[in-house]
């Protein structure tokens, strides 16, 4: 049956899970486009069924979260936006801020369109500079070749 790990509150709801490396930052995201990093160290330890542990000031101008990641350095995200944009930035372009902070705008998103959700992107060995354009919009990959 497995133990409680965090107590919500009625309305509130989990965002994102990330495993904690000496080598690590977690990434968090809102809806309005606005993300942050902040070092695991910045957050205090809690027992299991705590309340938890405030990450980022959610306002008006930053929207509620949509994710939070274990990012490293050298890791690069998918940003998906309603309108189903998809943008590719690296980690290291986003600033790495207190756990409290709001962040900085991680992508400028058109009137009525949202942050929908973020992923890290996983290299295939195929990934070079040349696969995304200057403005960090990924492109199409080449086509592979399916065997039966």
């Amino acid at each position: 049956m497995g133990v409680r790990g965090i107590r919500i509150a009625e309305d509130d709801f989990t965002v994102g899970l990330a495993v904690a490396t000496s080598a690590a930052t977690l990434l968090i995201a809102s809806e309005n486009g606005i993300g942050k990093r902040s070092r695991f160290e910045d957050y205090r330890k809690t027992f299991r069924g705590g309340k938890g542990v405030k990450a980022m000031n959610v306002t008006e101008k930053s929207g509620p979260l949509v994710g939070a990641l274990s990012v490293e350095e050298t890791d690069e995200l998918m940003l998906m936006t309603s309108s189903g944009q998809s943008i590719r930035i690296k980690v290291s372009d986003i600033r790495e801020t207190g756990r409290v902070t709001q962040g900085v705008k991680l992508l400028t998103l058109k009137p009525k369109e949202k942050l929908q959700d973020i992923s890290l992107v996983i290299a295939d060995g195929e990934d070079s500079a040349s696969d995304s354009d200057p403005a960090g919009e990924a492109t199409t990959p080449p086509e592979t070749s399916e065997e039966s």
